[in-house]
């Protein structure tokens, strides 16, 4: 069937696939990265910030019992295959944070409110996408190498679990099962989690999704011979791989990449004409558009020099328990949160 089918186009369908569950769970869940933020810190309801807790501890436990019966590689994932820079971890997050907090939306965000017909969000997603790239392999390369040197990792696996498997022998697999158990239970602690049926089922949703990516795209890895990477979602370079793909398909194949920026933009789509709220929109303000744009260029700075965004780091790299993905994660909330509280109020001092 592989053969049949090409590598390429096999990590497409599973990035298509997985893609769509997170499109669906963006628009009929609810499951939003800034939207969770922003009811945390101003509406005082964790209720979608636990949604992330249970995709978490989905992804985690799950990402790890792959592990335990042979059917993910911690060193092939890209996570734990670098070595790992707790600077360019938190400074990328704060910078990711807060250009998500200006642009309204995270690259995944973009990409779902994009497939409910908001036009709005394609200048995000093109213009993070190209940062994204600029920022890779463009004119700002020359100071992120300077700067954050990303260098294959060839010491002992970066990754929490692992941590604790050479401290105390326990194998790593286990230690992230455990873990991602504890998450779970202490995410579904409050009896009010427990009867949102919506935060448990497209939470689960959600983790799953990143499970199921990683399980696919390692058994395209194993079984093929063209080196196709072992991967997850995230949405900063595979949008600018997804704009590249779109320019010059005839002379390149499909990447799991393109695939998920694709089945999201498509699940978010068939999510909104289900909940009847597809409508197109448009931005009517200057002043609202810059702001988007100089966002969006920060986003996909912030996620490249972290190597990943908040569905990149906040998911799959913490699926892995890699060391990086608490830190950028705490970056992010803290940069959006610098971000939300200038756009809402201000910088004037109190009177």
């Amino acid at each position: 069937m592989l053969e049949l089918l090409g590598e390429g186009n096999a990590a497409a369908a599973v990035g298509l696939l997985t893609g769509i569950m997170l499109g669906l769970a963006a628009r009929l869940g609810r499951f939003c990265t800034l939207g969770a933020i922003e009811d945390f810190y101003y509406g005082k309801n964790d209720l979608r910030l636990r949604m992330w807790g249970v995709a978490i501890g989905v992804a985690v436990t799950g990402s790890f019992g792959l592990m335990a019966l042979g059917l993910l590689s911690a060193p092939q994932t890209m996570y734990l295959g670098f070595t790992f820079t707790p600077v360019a971890a938190i400074l990328g997050g704060l910078i990711f944070g807060y250009g998500m907090a200006l642009a309204g939306n995270c690259g995944y965000g973009a990409l779902a409110r994009l497939g409910g017909g908001d036009l709005r969000n394609f200048v995000i997603v093109v213009v993070m996408g190209i940062a994204a790239y600029a920022t890779i392999s463009g004119p700002v390369a020359y100071l992120r190498v300077w700067l954050f040197s990303q260098t294959p990792n060839t010491g002992p696996t970066p990754g929490i679990a692992h941590s604790l498997s050479s401290l105390t022998g326990l194998p790593a697999p286990a230690w992230g099962i455990l873990i991602g158990l504890a998450i779970l239970l202490a995410t579904l602690l409050p009896a009010r989690v427990r009867a949102s049926k919506s935060t448990l089922f497209w939470g689960f949703v959600v983790g799953a999704s990143v499970v199921l990516a990683w399980a696919g795209t390692q058994w395209i890895a194993t079984t093929g011979f063209d080196g196709i990477p072992v991967e997850s979602h995230t949405f900063a370079t595979p949008i600018g791989d997804a704009i590249f793909w779109s320019m010059t398909a005839s002379g390149q194949t499909l990447s799991f990449g393109v695939g998920s920026v694709a089945g999201v933009w498509g699940g978010a789509f068939i999510g909104s004409l289900i909940k009847g709220h597809f409508r197109w929109e448009a931005c009517e303000d200057p002043r609202e558009l810059r702001r988007q744009i100089i966002g969006a260029g920060i986003m996909g700075v912030g996620a490249v020099i972290a190597l990943g965004c908040s569905i990149g780091q906040g998911l799959s790299a913490m699926s892995v328990l890699a060391w990086s993905a608490p830190l950028t994660l705490a970056g992010i909330m803290g940069g959006a949160a610098i971000g939300l509280h200038q756009l809402i109020a201000g910088w004037a001092p109190a009177e």
